[in-house]
């Protein structure tokens, strides 16, 4: 197996948590319902305080044009792009990294500062900057930094374990919850099936038949997408 399929086979072995989302009211509180952006904004579902943040973060820049490159290189030695999805460019996992080390500014350092030591080390091996080197020669530098020790604390490990544990993690968390990602992945969420009511066979079997009424109202797959009525009795309209 691969190192592409392993990841896909963690990623898809992974429980889902399950996200319960209810309104509330205080006196001095408005509602969930009234506060939530409307759907015309490319942020539906945050609040405007949230909407406020967003935008502010994306006035600032962590990164520089040459700091964006080197990402984007390295997240590509990370999780190498497969067809016919693409990888973590056409997935935008550079420009995640980039809101990350704002939106969580503890961040930014370990990143800059990997950065810096990548750079410092294709330069002092190879005579070139890490994103200029080739494959070969950024997957050896890779290879040196890609492994710790389980034992001792990530935070108590060099700068260059610690960014690359950091930029592994971004790049497949990015690239697995972007449209490119879940269509490599193959998941297409919850998805409407057919039903043409219990087989006629099990139904001999138990002594069973249905409403001749019923079967034509509940399963006709031409009224699949008509939304079903009820009278005050609960009796069936349509």
């Amino acid at each position: 197996m691969d190192r592409r399929k392993s990841i896909q086979t963690l990623i898809l072995g992974a429980g889902a948590s399950a996200l319960a989302f209810h309104g509330c009211k205080t006196e001095d509180r408005t509602p969930n319902e009234e506060i939530i952006a409307s759907e015309d904004t490319k942020y539906f579902g945050r609040t405007p305080k949230e909407l406020e943040r967003i935008e502010k973060l994306k006035a600032e820049q962590t990164f520089n044009e040459h700091e964006m490159e080197t990402i984007a290189a390295l997240s590509v030695v990370i999780l190498p792009p497969k067809e016919p999805h693409g990888g973590p460019i056409e997935a935008e996992v550079p420009e995640l990294i980039e809101f990350m080390s704002k939106d969580i500014p503890e961040m930014a350092p370990t990143l800059l500062g990997g950065l810096m030591w990548l750079d410092h080390k294709s330069n002092r091996e190879f005579g070139t900057e890490f994103k200029l080197a080739s494959l070969e020669q950024q997957k050896q530098i890779c290879d040196e930094i890609c492994w710790h020790d389980t034992e001792v604390p990530i935070d108590d490990q060099p700068l260059e374990i610690q960014f690359f544990a950091l930029m592994r993690n971004l790049t497949v968390t990015g690239y697995y919850t972007s449209k490119v990602g879940i269509a490599d992945l193959g998941y297409k969420g919850n998805m409407p099936n057919v039903w043409d009511g219990v087989p006629q066979e099990v139904l001999d079997k138990h002594g069973m038949a249905y409403d001749p009424e019923w079967i034509a109202k509940c399963v006709d797959q031409s009224k699949r997408g008509v939304i079903a009525e009820w009278d005050e009795k609960g009796n069936l309209l349509t």
